[in-house]
């Protein structure tokens, strides 16, 4: 569990204008988590220094991603259930919010494009490997916040 959980959902509900109680209810899509947890939601997006901040565990992020998964793409007709990932890392997240966003790697690049930020395709390319792949690289918490920010600036941005 880690402070970044709790950013990743604060990055959210911003991109996509969500009120904690829409928060909770896409959580709610993926796993046994009902919208009665909104009280909660609404601690996890608190700030560190607010009072009654509570720390995001890594099943409520993993059961989120899905979540948004379904509610933007909705269900799939042959997956079944499941199981929510007890360990959640950047990777993991990267990869849940290119398959929410229907991303392609050219998409990728343009959203680390818009805010100026350099990520090659090789490096793009090595997040979403196998851990036990030779060109797998792990995600870190700076490149994660810079695709958030680009993919707000992608998905708040006017329609033309």
């Amino acid at each position: 569990m880690s402070a970044m959980n709790n950013h990743v959902l604060r990055s959210l509900r911003y991109t996509l204008s969500l009120s904690d109680a829409k928060m909770a209810e896409i959580a709610g899509l993926a796993s046994a988590m009902k919208t009665a947890d909104t009280d909660r939601f609404e601690a996890m997006l608190r700030r560190e220094e607010d009072d009654g901040f509570e720390a995001c565990p890594d099943p409520t992020l993993a059961a989120f991603l899905d979540g948004l998964i379904i509610h933007r793409r909705g269900p799939s007709p042959n997956a079944a259930a499941r199981s929510v990932d007890v360990e959640v890392d950047n990777n993991l997240v990267l990869k849940r919010l290119r398959i929410a966003f229907e991303l392609k790697d050219v998409d990728m690049h343009s959203i680390f494009e818009a805010i100026d930020f350099a990520v090659t395709k090789p490096e793009l390319s090595a997040f979403f490997r196998q851990r036990d792949h030779r060109n797998f690289r792990a995600c870190g918490d700076q490149i994660l916040r810079q695709f958030l920010k680009g993919l707000a600036l992608r998905v708040r941005a006017p329609k033309e």
